[in-house]
């Protein structure tokens, strides 16, 4: 006869095994899994390709009487190349993150891998042909490019949203559904916030599964879930939307104690020293374009009105300090807007023939290689406002505070908000908004590549729909 109590214990045990069983499906298909699986394929593709390629070049160039043939140069290829590749982090998260950089490190793992082998000849007089091993090379490249680019294809469709597993634990779930990570509700797990119940660190550990990283989106007692979270083995972060308000920037250490940069300094003075050269060179080689700019412009102005060929406008420069910025004049003079209260649109009576032209070409842009020459502004930055700009019915620093930020660096003759297309009439909140973040976005972290990034893609935009 089968007891209240035997069925019980049966359902348990029925349970226990189903929740075993889904824990392992889960484990089957979390993100970790599907790297190794990963790791596993290109690692097999890419011996694969060394195989085939240095097969074909022993086909093509015979190896010489008594000296190392094909077999015996991938007997030492082989485990080279894949100690190397692994060394060197190939098969790794950066790999999949980056299938060109998990490339560029593979095909390095291979050409040290053959110059170790000439090393390791050289110090033996051990002979092979050299043509075999540029042949295998070469076809053993070709095939290691075909290998990762197909492992990137694989990895899209294993892991469309990405290799790093994260879920975010939050006790007013609704407020983080805008990240697009999976959530755990907080709420019913609160018994681990009081770290004396194994049992419930044990349910927020199940629920947490195996995740890479953990975002901790809790209002209350955040650092008691994060000390609950600590013994997971996954990285665990702490979202804080107050220093979004702050405008923190980045997070240092000052004598055992955090602190949040809020604003970043000038660069350093190599820094400023490339920037300023890399400024003067490249205004050097645009004055040609500049002086035939100067006499084709100012005839035409002067044709058509007889007015001044230059507008000079009072704008907010470097340390929120003013400066007189320089233009090509394009409206006419009775209609000239020194405050800059009134944004340019399309069809603007106040613009005249030439200089709807010089707008549309950004020719109009071109005496703010004076100011850079002088030193009031560089190529590449944030670009100035005048005084009275505004963004609808309103200034562009009450629609954001930060405005202010972007003053940290000099203004430039292009930027990044440019490259990106934000440009033309600020008739709405957004189109300053977008500016503001694009500009506070290039003060983080400035390179000279980048710069020089900025001024070739500014080539493209120089004609643009919204200059007017």
């Amino acid at each position: 006869m089968i007891t209240h109590s035997s069925a019980h214990n049966a359902v348990r045990r029925l349970l226990g095994l189903a929740t075993v069983r889904s824990v392992d499906r889960r484990a089957s298909r979390c993100k970790a899994h599907r790297r190794f699986q990963l790791y596993l394929v290109t690692a097999l593709g890419e011996a694969s390709a060394l195989l085939l390629g240095f097969y074909l070049a022993g086909r093509i160039w015979p190896a010489p009487a008594g000296g190392l043939d094909v077999t015996g140069l991938l007997f030492v290829l082989l485990p080279l190349h894949a100690g190397v590749t692994f060394q060197f982090g190939a098969y790794g998260l950066t790999s999949l993150q980056s299938w060109k950089r998990g490339l560029r490190l593979a095909l390095c793992a291979l050409l040290l891998s053959a110059l170790t082998i000439v090393a390791i000849a050289g110090t033996f007089n051990a002979q092979f042909a050299k043509g075999v091993l540029a042949l295998g090379m070469a076809f053993s490249g070709t095939g290691v490019v075909i290998v990762r680019h197909l492992a990137h294809q694989l990895a899209s469709r294993l892991l469309p949203d990405g290799p790093i597993e994260i879920v975010v634990l939050s006790d007013t779930p609704a407020e983080v559904a805008h990240l697009g990570h999976p959530i755990v509700d907080a709420r019913p797990f609160k018994g681990a916030c009081n770290l004396d119940s194994p049992q419930a660190l044990d349910s927020l550990g199940r629920a947490i599964g195996r995740a890479d990283r953990v975002l901790v989106a809790c209002r209350t007692d955040r650092q008691r879930w994060i000390t609950a979270l600590r013994g997971l083995g996954a990285d665990v972060e702490i979202l804080l939307p107050e220093f979004d308000a702050l405008g923190v920037l980045s997070i240092n250490r000052q004598h055992g104690l955090l602190s949040a940069c809020v604003a970043m300094g000038q660069l350093a003075l190599h820094e400023r020293v490339l920037k300023r050269a890399f400024d003067l060179v490249t205004v050097l080689w645009l004055l040609p374009l500049l002086f035939l700019a100067l006499a084709l412009v100012s005839v035409a102005i002067k044709l058509e009105d007889g007015g001044p060929v230059f507008f000079v406008q009072r704008r907010i420069g470097h340390g929120n300090r003013f400066f007189d910025l320089y233009k090509f004049r394009t409206m006419r003079v009775e209609a000239l807007d020194l405050r800059g209260t009134k944004s340019a649109v399309r069809g603007d009576p106040r613009i005249t023939r030439i200089g709807a032209f010089l707008r549309s070409t950004s020719i109009d842009e071109l005496p703010q290689l004076l100011n850079v020459l002088a030193g009031s502004m560089s190529i590449v930055g944030p670009r100035p406002h005048a005084v009275g700009s505004k963004a609808g019915d309103e200034l562009f620093w009450v629609v954001d505070e930060r405005y202010w930020l972007r003053h940290a660096a000099k203004p430039g003759l292009t930027g990044l908000a440019q490259v990106r297309g934000y440009r033309g009439a600020t008739d709405t909140r957004a189109a300053i908004v977008n500016r503001i973040q694009a500009d506070l976005e290039y003060l983080v972290g400035w390179s000279l590549w980048r710069d020089i990034r900025i001024l070739a893609a500014t080539i493209g935009v120089l004609a643009h729909p919204n200059a007017y």
